[in-house]
């Protein structure tokens, strides 16, 4: 077979640049508008407690999503996910395991701090989940990875993070891993071994 001209090749390279940037340009566009929603939202009684509402925040293009529970004094000041403690440790079990929080996609079940950090209340969830769906949706990512108890009951409709953690579940075609929350290392220092290894094991599993 003959070789392709090499015009013929550098337009085939621009063209799959172009249908490329046009998938990037999309995923930002519905990025936005969740983001939006998210931020004006008024589904819920949250709203009148808050601050700022926390959207999910990272990569477009993440290969690992991770999802937790809802946001803390810090997330609800800042309008960002896990930029308290248990971010850093999250953060730092990421550079160990070979990737940057600018790698991933971060965000929570619940998108606004419940008040005195309670654990979020059924009808919150439920409210929330719309925009949790579209965002992995919108992420598409290799993995979701699952932090802690809530956050595992919410999505999977499991209730035993003991038996489940450091496992994967594939459901509606989505892969889940499944791990502690970062602040259950804060005051379990047992698990925070635990944790950094399955880390690296979810990122390895998104990276194949």
């Amino acid at each position: 077979m003959p070789e392709l001209p090499y015009f013929f090749l550098i337009m085939i390279k621009l063209l799959l640049r172009y249908i490329l940037d046009i998938g990037l340009i999309n995923k930002i566009k519905s990025y936005e508008e969740i983001k939006t929603k998210v931020v004006n939202c008024k589904l819920c009684k949250l709203c009148i407690t808050r601050n700022n509402a926390v959207p999910g925040h990272g990569n477009l293009d993440a290969k690992i999503l991770f999802v937790g529970e809802a946001p803390g004094k810090n997330e609800d000041k800042m309008g960002l996910p896990f930029v308290g403690f248990a971010g850093k440790i999250l953060e730092e079990a990421l550079e160990k395991a070979g990737i940057k929080r600018n790698d991933v996609y971060i965000t929570n079940v619940v998108k606004c701090r419940p008040p005195n950090n309670r654990v979020p209340e059924k009808d919150e969830i439920d409210t929330c989940l719309q925009y949790l769906r579209k965002e992995i949706q919108i992420i598409s990512p290799n993995i979701v990875c699952i932090l802690g108890a809530t956050a595992l009951q919410s999505i999977l409709n499991l209730k035993s993070l003991t038996i489940y953690h450091g496992k994967m579940i594939v459901s509606d075609k989505i892969k889940y891993f499944i791990t502690y929350h970062p602040a259950a290392t804060i005051y379990n220092s047992d698990l925070r071994e635990i944790f950094f290894n399955e880390i690296s094991c979810a990122v390895n599993m998104a990276n194949k």
